[in-house]
């Protein structure tokens, strides 16, 4: 990516197929039948909407961006959960298009990068997510693959290098939330500085379905450490997290920018859903 483009914009964890996950209205399913989303999907679809319709061309002012889904773009058949729309890994796919696909057709969408997610949702080597990223033309790799487990992408007139994975550490505290993210940094540049090779200027994580950034100051201005947002509601499985079962879903995507100060910054547009309503007795 070498055109001078300032913007890549980051979504992940969309899970589209789970009842939780990111879903518009209806949907038609494989034997003719229709699925109609949930009040508290059509409230994340409705925040899908405005991520794309309002916030994007704000922070992006209008300019060309690339996007980069960082991994879980559908649930799969996992962990005998009964929270599918369908098992039916065809019709979770046609999900993923019929969604992404307008997305990827907007005027300023100049790409798309598909990072592969955990194998339980994604398929073995996440076979499912490379099967997707194809059918939407994501870039492909030096090998054809079209999802791929990591990348590292220079964007902007400055040459900025950011790497995506989707896997980072969790916590089950929030005093510790931002251990993981500094770990994973501090561990890039150990790396990078053992082979001789240019630390990234931006790393970037999900998986969580939280969002926290750490910045590090460097000789060069700052190291970013970002991880994602999602845009799946409280499954079955978060209820047995410490953190997940005291915490609110939290929906929304990023923006790495470089900005005018010859440095790249981050911000993340992120939605804290409603606790559940309280009785009264």
């Amino acid at each position: 990516m070498n055109e001078g483009i300032k913007n890549i914009i980051v979504i992940s964890d969309t899970h589209f197929g789970c009842k939780l996950g990111l879903c518009p209205e209806v949907v038609t399913l494989d034997e003719g039948g229709t699925y109609h989303s949930s009040a508290l999907q059509k409230i994340v679809w409705s925040k899908w909407n405005q991520f794309w319709n309002e916030w994007v061309p704000e922070v992006t002012k209008k300019e060309p961006y690339y996007i980069v889904h960082n991994g879980d773009i559908i649930d799969g058949v996992h962990h005998g959960a009964t929270t599918l729309i369908t098992n039916n890994i065809k019709d979770q796919s046609k999900i993923a298009i019929q969604v992404m696909r307008p997305i990827l057709d907007m005027s300023n969408c100049k790409g798309y990068y598909q990072i592969r997610g955990t194998e339980v949702h994604v398929g073995k080597s996440a076979c499912d997510e490379e099967t997707i990223a194809k059918d939407l033309g994501a870039i492909p790799d030096n090998i054809e693959n079209y999802a791929r487990w990591e990348l590292w992408l220079r964007f902007g007139i400055n040459n900025n290098l950011v790497h995506f994975t989707h896997h980072i550490g969790t916590t089950s505290s929030s005093a510790f939330e931002s251990t993981a993210p500094m770990k994973e940094y501090i561990d890039a540049c150990v790396e990078a500085g053992r082979w001789g090779d240019e630390t990234p200027d931006c790393i970037v994580r999900s998986h969580r379905h939280r969002n926290i950034q750490v910045t590090i100051p460097t000789k060069t201005g700052y190291g970013i450490s970002l991880v994602t947002p999602g845009w799946q509601l409280k499954t079955p499985f978060v209820y047995r997290v410490a953190m997940g079962r005291s915490s609110n879903p939290q929906i929304g995507g990023c923006i790495i920018r470089e900005g005018d100060e010859d440095s790249i910054y981050t911000r993340s547009k992120v939605w804290n859903l409603m606790r559940t309503k309280e009785e009264n007795i």
